[in-house]
């Protein structure tokens, strides 16, 4: 049998990870593939990194929070984005994957260069227990 969780609680839990990560984390966007977990070493070419908002994730509701604020920086290299991690200092406590549709993070255009903007059209945090 599945666990399921009532809203509130799948809430508290949902907003509680933003509360951990911590308040302006800073997300990079690589080219590649994610590595094996967050614990693994970065790897790919950094492309994009930038500081978010103190207040990145909006309130949960339903279990799942969606991104607040605008999130958006220059890239500092060219290629293409492939896979973004969230961090707090060097500790890597999210990954997965950027594309311009069906990804965790989706962005206005994954082909970048130096010095172009991009920007995060989509992010969003799921708590499980539906």
């Amino acid at each position: 049998m599945t666990v399921q969780l009532s809203i509130p609680v799948r809430n508290a839990m949902a907003d509680q990870y933003e509360s951990t990560i911590g308040p302006s984390p800073t997300l990079e966007m690589r080219s590649g593939a994610p590595p094996a977990t967050c614990a693994t070493a970065d790897s790919g070419t950094l492309l994009v990194s930038m500081t978010l908002p103190s207040d990145w994730m909006g309130a949960a509701a339903s279990g799942v929070k969606s991104l607040l604020g605008t999130w958006q920086a220059n890239a500092s290299a060219a290629g293409v984005l492939g896979h973004y991690r969230i961090k707090a200092g060097a500790t890597c406590h999210e990954q997965g994957t950027v594309a311009a549709s069906a990804a965790d993070i989706i962005v206005d255009n994954v082909n970048v260069a130096i010095g172009q903007q991009v920007t995060i059209t989509a992010k969003t945090f799921t708590q499980g227990g539906a």
